[in-house]
């Protein structure tokens, strides 16, 4: 996540001057547009992490912690400014105690809490705040605080558990590329001369090898900046919208990795729907809100066609047949939902037999994966030592 400074209009025509976490800043700007926001400017700001005035850092934990603090206290008749202010007198991150008591003093001043949580993005999102603005036209409150913990507990330890199953390739790849790069620029110019001087014909394997090998040892001062220069051009094209719409694409497309990311994003749509509508939130606002979760730009299109459907009248398992993304049996279910007006207990349920299944899902992705690692270094590494040894076996051979 990114964060981004903004200036933008409200509807009466004041200029507000904040900021706001998403994705990219075509995503932002979408944030603030659904918010009734006309936008001025928008730019990503340096620092980008949870930090507020005061020292410290909020992470995801803290606010979690937070609302499952308020949760219990608001369910055992603790008016939300004395639980804030509770809250905060126990909190040693200040950071975190700063935020608390800003919204305390805010409230106390008579605003809503779903107000007072807008105009802080960075650390409530669109879709804790229209929960929280739900539980302020229902009188549930507290009941509504535990939802939203165990939704976020359920979005971090889901994320959590796609870190931990990435983490091991990406070290593997790491490792491979140092394994050969010292391979080529230390190990294999040793016995360059040694191949040169007997005359020897070598393999083209080996050719290739030490052609690399002088590659790297003669222009090393082009490989920062050729590097550095590669990884803005990427992070540029990632943060474009057809780069996102064509990595999104690519991340369903992938082997083995592609049917765990299209699990994850149906079950995080599913869910966030699920609890929307269960909370009575409207549903064009909850499918908007959900469409915004996916953190994919193809599920996101999707999500956004079944708004315009819905809005013409049609229903939503209508719009989801017709996708690919969607599974059919996953699509009767919700239809069933539909027809019998229990859509929010079908999605509740279909979310969480995903949620089992992405934890499946990711632990044979884990599974598979380190094996192939494991070869792919093999291979890697078993190629460039044989370019090594064919020449010298010829050598023995001439002697």
């Amino acid at each position: 996540m990114q964060t981004f400074a903004y200036q933008a209009k409200d509807q009466l025509g004041n200029l507000l001057d904040s900021s706001i976490e998403a994705e990219s800043e075509d995503e932002a700007r979408a944030l603030l547009t659904g918010d009734g926001l006309q936008v001025v400017s928008i730019e990503e700001e340096a620092g980008l992490n949870f930090s507020l005035g005061g020292g410290g850092r909020i992470s995801r934990n803290d606010i979690i912690y937070m609302t499952s603090q308020l949760s219990v206290m608001i369910e055992t008749g603790i008016n939300l400014s004395a639980a804030l202010a509770g809250i905060a007198s126990q909190e040693k991150n200040p950071a975190l105690k700063t935020l608390i008591l800003d919204l305390k003093h805010d409230i106390d001043g008579g605003e809503d809490f779903s107000a007072v949580l807008s105009r802080r993005p960075k650390y409530f999102d669109q879709t804790y705040v229209a929960l929280i603005r739900a539980s302020e036209q229902t009188g549930m409150m507290g009941e509504m605080l535990e939802k939203i913990a165990l939704y976020l507990r359920k979005e971090a330890e889901t994320r959590g558990k796609i870190r931990a199953a990435l983490a091991y390739p990406m070290v593997m790849i790491c490792l491979a590329c140092g394994v050969t790069i010292f391979l080529l620029t230390f190990v294999l110019p040793k016995f360059e001369p040694l191949f040169n001087r007997k005359g020897v014909k070598l393999p083209s394997t080996t050719v290739m090898m030490m052609k690399s090998s002088d590659f790297l040892l003669n222009y090393w001062q082009f490989w920062g900046p050729a590097l550095i220069a590669l990884l803005i051009g990427f992070l540029l094209f990632r943060r474009s919208e057809p780069g996102r719409r064509f990595l999104d694409s690519a991340k369903l497309n992938l082997p083995i990795v592609g049917s765990m990311i299209k699990k994850v994003a149906i079950a995080r749509s599913l869910n966030t729907l699920g609890t929307l509508v269960r909370s009575d939130v409207p549903m064009l606002q909850s499918l908007e809100l959900t469409a915004l979760v996916c953190n994919n730009t193809q599920y996101s299109q999707l999500w956004r066609s079944v708004i315009d459907s819905v809005t013409s009248g049609s229903q939503i398992h209508e719009v989801l047949r017709k996708s690919p993304l969607i599974p059919s049996t996953i699509v009767q279910m919700i239809a069933a939902g539909e027809e019998t007006g229990r859509l929010d207990d079908v999605l509740e349920k279909v979310s969480a037999h995903y949620e089992h299944d992405v934890d499946l899902s990711i632990k044979t992705t884990t599974s598979l994966i380190e094996p192939i690692m494991i070869a792919v270094m093999g291979v890697v590494v078993g190629g460039i030592a044989l370019s090594l040894l064919m020449p010298i076996f010829q050598l023995s051979r001439n002697v």
